[in-house]
């Protein structure tokens, strides 16, 4: 017996040895994984708690609203995966959910096709007191329709000619109007799409027309532009948020709406000024993608 333990390849009592080496080294990757799933859960905890004060604010302003009779719609636009639906879940997380509504209008039937275009967007809008919120709006015939085909030259144009008018006697009846465009990379939206594809719970949230979105990112980008230059006006302005990061661009759209309405603060000591680098006017992103296209030929936002 001693003789066929001493005939025991060299390979295999090392192999043997290694052993608890490979399992030690499993177990610190482990541990690894871990600490990094739970420093992510605290920091996401973090940063939701520094919305919490806003999110105080977003109620006070509902009571003011309510009190006062006004209306008030926020238009939430942008490209597939910039951080819109995830913006309007935390603005509306304690909201009062009677007086708000958030609307997300799927394809126009047969019927809505023969309408006046402003016609089912104009069915949705507030009654007093009430805040109505567009995950995309009558904007989508400026952005997505001319893209993919989905309207003709014509009606585009008509819809350029008379949206500012439409807008315009919408602030002049009393309704407090908020355009907000979230901008977000090539590659951190690539990135986003990344994700979707790959974690079950988002799957549902990848279309066909999210997976044309990065081979069509100029088109959409110039369409960007055409929108912002013709349809940001003194009374109806755009602003634009810089949304690679989530958590500020929640933490500014929520400043933006705030500062929209002349409510009486609940903490007036609160930072409501947003940051400069997260929030621009239309008017500025316009003239930026101007310099840009004079210096690279082309626009890149």
């Amino acid at each position: 017996m001693s003789e066929n333990i001493n005939q025991i390849p060299d390979a295999d009592v090392k192999q043997n040895q290694a052993m608890p080496d490979i399992e030690t080294e499993q177990a610190k990757k482990e541990i690894q994984v871990m600490q990094k799933s739970v420093k992510k859960i605290f920091s996401k905890r973090y940063l939701e708690k520094q919305l919490k004060p806003y999110q105080a604010e977003l109620i006070k302003m509902q009571q003011y609203l309510e009190a006062t009779n006004t209306r008030m719609i926020i238009l939430f636009e942008g490209r597939d995966a910039s951080g819109k639906g995830g913006t309007i879940r935390r603005v509306t997380r304690y909201m009062n959910e009677k007086n708000y509504r958030i609307v997300a209008l799927g394809k126009p039937t047969e019927q809505q096709r023969s309408q006046w275009f402003f016609q089912k967007y104009v069915e949705q809008f507030p009654h007093g007191g009430e805040v109505v919120l567009f995950d995309r709006s009558w904007y989508n015939r400026a952005m997505v329709e001319p893209v993919f085909g989905f309207c003709t030259d014509k009606e585009y144009k008509n819809f350029m000619k008379g949206v500012k008018g439409f807008e315009k006697d919408l602030v002049r009846q009393g309704t407090i109007f908020v355009k907000l465009y979230f901008s977000v990379s090539k590659k951190e939206q690539a990135k986003r799409f990344d994700r979707r594809k790959n974690d079950p719970l988002r799957q549902w949230k990848l279309s066909e027309v999210d997976i044309q979105a990065q081979e069509r990112w100029d088109d959409f980008t110039n369409q960007k532009y055409e929108m912002l230059h013709h349809t940001h006006t003194s009374r109806t302005p755009w602003t634009v948020i810089r949304s690679n990061d989530k958590h500020l661009a929640r933490l500014n759209a929520m400043k933006t709406i705030l500062n929209a309405v002349p409510y009486e603060r609940l903490d007036p000591t609160l930072n409501f000024v947003p940051d400069h680098k997260v929030v621009i006017s239309g008017a500025r992103e316009v003239e930026m993608m101007e310099a840009e296209l004079l210096k690279k030929g082309r626009f890149t936002r």
